[in-house]
């Protein structure tokens, strides 16, 4: 197939879903000399709006018919999207059977992404599935050499843009880009259709998996100034960062996001409306987390758990920022500041510090709701559900002489909510509904309990403390401890209680080392590992 650089555009097919900006688009192709095709919805408006347009079924001589089901799968259609303008058996088929030639397509697709996700039913999820839709973009942009294919609205303004520049005609490398972006876009509604239908018929593992997403910016960087990186939405909504509104500060960076995804999701773990959560992530780490009955009483006790790791952090709440807050963490460098909400009070107090970034998501992501999460890995996709597993008081089993107490009881279950959180292998001492110390990423159990009673020990260097808060805490394992030596650890650093998943063939001896310590400890039958 020969390219042909500047192809002009006489014949313009528009179908959209979302009309937004239709009128003025179509006025201005109008005006450069096209002549406009439409259908159903998108031809009344047009006609409405007082833009002269054609009908397709004056084209294909053939009505719409099932309920709009069947309109532009017609070879009359299809033939004008995909015949060759260089290939004279093309040019004479075309021309034998009525064949017009379309030189711009424009087409959104049916909703069926939100309709998706705003949990409509299986009859309404499935009549928002476009199919002529994607079959026409499909075919435009195969034959890009020929046909400028749009997907959206910033499409059709680049391609008028372009028509204005170069006398009514399109560019091949506009054209080229275009129709890489309409594979993209097809893709990825494909990807929300397929996994829909998994989650659907229940099935865990399909035999082919896609996944898709759309921009929502291109990042500098990736982890390191040498990867290239860019930052897309998902077909499962979730409230976070994604759908976040940035009301301040430079552009979140990679690892902005990344940990701030961390912080906000270990921030909704706990209810609002039982108390205030805040959480400070360094390197998709938790190095402090607390609850109080406020959000400055809670930001106050997460750096007091170690204030030194806290520089240059990023700090989640699952409550809304105020003005007494605001004014706090206005006091120490840090990165990223996400919540639900903030009032204006607020965001005017952390405007002073020009360079955070401030995200309000409007919501707080459910810990308990189903998804899934994906690893690349060479030459393949780990794909698994998201660790939404949730372990509550009367699930634990009592395995120790002795149980906890109301007290140690309520930071236990606060301390399994946080080591949920750090990755593996993982330890989170807890005190007062304060984390005392977390120790992350070793690779024996034994080396977290010794790292996280150190950083309580320079914790409390750093404050001034007489005593790391360790010291009174409970402690929580993501996975059972293999050993008694990780257990007796933590109670040298001053653990009275634990609680871990259980079923390491030692259970019994680190059953018996937890009774004569005179510790309390719990099972969960739960275990938290985390990559």
């Amino acid at each position: 197939m020969s390219d042909f650089d500047s192809v002009p555009v006489r014949r313009a097919l528009i179908s959209l879903s979302d009309k937004t900006g239709l009128a003025g688009r179509a006025r201005e192709l109008a005006s450069l000399g096209v002549e406009i095709l439409s259908t159903g919805g998108t031809l009344a408006a047009l006609k409405e709006a007082g833009v002269e347009t054609r009908d397709v079924a004056d084209v294909t001589a053939f009505p719409e018919m099932m309920d709009g089901r069947l309109k532009t799968l017609h070879p009359r259609v299809h033939g004008g999207l995909l015949g060759r303008r260089d290939d004279d058996e093309h040019r004479a088929t075309m021309a034998a059977h009525g064949i017009p030639e379309i030189d711009l397509l424009y087409v959104n697709l049916y909703p069926f992404e939100q309709t998706a996700a705003s949990g409509a039913a299986f009859d309404e999820c499935i009549e928002n599935i476009d199919i002529g839709g994607p079959a026409m973009i499909r075919a435009a942009a195969k034959n890009h050499a020929f046909v400028a294919v749009c997907v959206d609205g910033a499409d059709a303004d680049a391609v008028i843009e372009a028509m204005k520049r170069h006398d009514g005609a399109t560019p091949l490398d506009l054209r080229r880009s275009l129709a890489a972006k309409a594979y993209a876009r097809t893709a990825a509604y494909d990807a929300a259709v397929s996994s829909w239908f998994a989650g659907q018929n229940s099935e865990d593992a399909p035999a082919f998996r896609a996944f898709g997403g759309a921009l929502i910016s291109a990042l500098r960087y990736g982890e390191n100034p040498h990867q290239k990186a860019a930052f897309y939405a998902g077909a499962e909504p979730r409230a976070g960062v994604a759908d976040a509104r940035q009301t301040q500060g430079k552009a979140l960076s990679y690892n902005n996001i990344a940990d701030a995804d961390a912080a906000f999701e270990l921030a909704a773990e706990f209810d609002p409306a039982e108390a205030c959560a805040a959480v400070i992530v360094k390197h998709a780490n938790p190095c402090g987390a607390a609850l109080a009955g406020s959000p400055l009483q809670a930001w106050e006790r997460a750096l007091a758990a170690d204030p030194v790791s806290a520089f240059g952090g990023i700090v989640a709440f699952n409550r809304a920022l105020d003005a007494e807050t605001a004014d706090a963490l206005t006091k120490l460098f840090l990165e990223v500041v996400i919540a639900p909400e903030a009032g204006e009070d607020a965001l005017q107090i952390l405007s002073a510090k020009s360079g955070l970034r401030v995200l309000l998501t409007g919501a707080l992501p459910d810990p308990a709701a189903p998804g899934w999460t994906v690893k690349s890995v060479a030459g393949g996709l780990l794909v698994q559900q998201r660790d939404h597993g949730l372990v509550a008081a009367k699930d634990l089993k009592t395995v120790t002489k002795r149980a906890p107490t109301e007290a140690e009881l309520a930071d236990l279950m606060t301390a399994w909510r946080i080591v949920k959180h750090v990755k593996s292998n993982a330890i989170a001492f807890v005190k007062d509904g304060a984390s005392a110390g977390i120790g992350m990423g070793q690779t024996s159990r034994l080396e977290a309990v010794r790292l996280a009673a150190r950083k309580a020990e320079e914790t409390a260097r750093e404050n001034g403390w007489s005593a790391p808060a360790t010291q009174g805490s409970v402690c929580a394992s993501d996975a059972f401890f293999p050993f008694a030596d990780g257990l007796l650890a933590a109670v040298e650093a001053g653990a009275t209680a634990v609680i871990q998943p259980g079923g390491s063939i030692r259970d019994d001896e680190v059953v018996k080392a937890a009774d004569e310590a005179g510790i309390a400890m719990v099972f969960t039958g739960m275990r938290h590992f985390r990559h």
